[in-house]
């Protein structure tokens, strides 16, 4: 059994902050072919749409599609605020290898 991705309480407030759902948006996370790993994320306010498996708290929600699903199993989502920026970020332990941008692996 695959086990869905986990949203920490940070990445929920930060959605919150931006006045996701207020907008009636959802934060979609998403694996596409591509990067300098040979995977990278897809990260945006989206609808969600049918078939996605949807992950709800505080009043806000992310979404994720069923192509993106097996790559994302047991994976946090997580808001990160550092001195080089603020972002979603997310720790994947199905990744073997990343890019130092954060935003591209391999499997």
């Amino acid at each position: 059994m695959t086990l869905p991705p986990k949203v920490t309480p940070r990445a929920f407030e930060r959605l919150a902050e931006i006045g996701a759902a207020d907008q009636g948006k959802a934060l979609r996370v998403a694996v596409e072919g591509g990067g300098c790993s040979g995977f990278q994320y897809d990260i945006a306010l989206d609808d969600p749409a049918e078939g996605d498996l949807v992950l709800e708290g505080a009043g806000e929600k992310v979404v994720v599609d069923e192509v993106s699903l097996p790559f994302l199993a047991n994976a946090v989502i997580d808001f990160s605020e550092e001195l080089i920026g603020a972002r979603f970020v997310i720790d994947n332990p199905n990744a073997s290898a990343s890019c130092g941008c954060g935003t591209s692996f391999s499997i």
